[in-house]
C-alpha cells in the first residue's frame, strides 16, 4: 500500500513502458469491471442468502469458473514476475506474503466450494484496491491529486468491517444452521464445525493483519508529513539591558540593598555628623 513517488517523467499513456510499469493497476481496473458484470448476473445484491443457501456450491457458471482460474493464474505468475522485474531483495519477503495471502484465500474459496462468498469478498476488496490504483494513476500524472487517497483510507476501513460482517453472517450463522453438516468429499460438502472455525479464523486474522499494516502506514505518513511541515524553531538569545544590570550589580540582588551598601563610608560619615 505504499505510495511510490516518481523519480523521472512518466512515460506516455498506453506506451510499452507505461504498460509494464502500471500493468498491475490496469489489470485491477479491468478485473473490477468484470467482477461487477458477474455480481449483477448472479443476483448477489438482491438476494444475499445465495451466499449460504444450497451449499455446497460445486456447480459454477462459466464466468465464475473463468474468474477463479484467471485469478489463480494471475497470482501464480506474480512469483516469476518478482525476478523479471528485478525486485529489490528487501522488498521480496513483503511481496511473497502479499501474493501468498491472495493465493491462500482464493484457492481456499474455490476448493471448499465457498465460491459465492469468495466472489463477494473479492468484489469488496478489489473495489477498494480499484480506488487506490485509480488514485495512484492520477498521482503519477500530477502529484497534487492526493484527495483520492483520503477516500481510499475511509473505504479501506469500511471494507474490512463489511468483510468480517459478511463472513460471520455466512459461515457463522448461515452454514451453521444448514441441515447437511457432514463432511463429504464426493459431494464437496465441507460444512463442519472445524472447517467453519478455520475459515472464520483465517479471515479474521487476515483482516487484523491488513488493518495493522494500514495503521502503521498511515502513522508513518503522518510523521513524515509533520516532520516536513514543522518549521525549525530557533532559540532567541536572552538580551539583558545594561542599565538594569548595572543597577542590579550596584544595589545588590534584584535591586535590594545589601549590608555592604548600608555600611558604606558615606553613610557612616553622615551618621557621625
Amino acid at each position: 500500500m505504499a505510495i511510490r513517488k516518481k523519480s523521472t517523467k512518466s512515460p506516455p499513456v498506453l506506451s510499452h513502458e507505461f504498460v509494464l510499469q502500471n500493468h498491475a493497476d490496469i489489470v485491477s481496473c479491468v478485473a473490477m469491471v468484470f467482477l461487477l458484470g458477474l455480481m449483477f448476473e448472479e443476483n448477489y445484491i438482491s438476494d444475499p442468502t445465495i451466499l449460504w443457501r444450497a451449499y455446497p456450491h460445486n456447480l459454477m457458471t462459466f464466468q465464475m469458473k473463468f474468474f477463479y482460474i484467471s485469478q489463480l493464474a494471475y497470482w501464480l505468475h506474480a512469483f516469476p514476475e518478482l525476478y523479471f522485474q528485478k525486485t529489490k531483495k528487501e522488498d521480496i519477503p513483503r511481496q511473497l506474503v502479499y501474493i501468498g495471502l491472495y493465493l491462500f484465500h482464493i484457492a481456499g474459496a474455490y476448493l471448499l466450494n465457498l465460491n459465492h462468498l469468495g466472489l463477494v469478498l473479492l468484489v469488496l476488496h478489489y473495489f477498494v484496491e480499484f480506488l487506490f490504483h485509480i488514485s495512484r494513476l492520477f498521482y503519477f500524472s500530477n502529484e497534487k491529486y492526493q484527495k483520492g487517497f483520503s477516500l481510499w483510507a475511509v473505504l479501506f476501513v469500511l471494507g474490512r468491517l463489511l468483510t468480517l460482517i459478511l463472513s460471520v453472517l455466512t459461515v457463522g450463522f448461515g452454514l451453521a444452521r444448514a441441515e447437511n453438516q457432514k463432511l463429504d468429499f464426493s459431494t464437496g460438502n465441507f460444512n463442519v464445525l472445524a472447517v467453519r472455525i478455520a475459515v472464520l479464523a483465517s479471515i479474521c486474522v487476515t483482516q487484523a493483519f491488513m488493518m495493522w499494516k494500514f495503521i502503521n502506514f498511515q502513522l508513518r505518513r503522518w510523521r513524515e508529513h509533520s516532520a516536513f511541515q514543522a518549521p525549525a524553531v530557533k532559540k532567541k538569545p536572552t538580551v539583558t539591558k545594561g542599565r538594569s544590570s548595572k543597577k542590579g550589580t550596584e544595589n545588590g540582588v534584584n535591586g535590594t540593598l545589601t549590608s555592604n551598601v548600608a555600611d558604606s563610608p558615606r553613610n557612616k560619615k553622615e551618621k557621625s555628623s
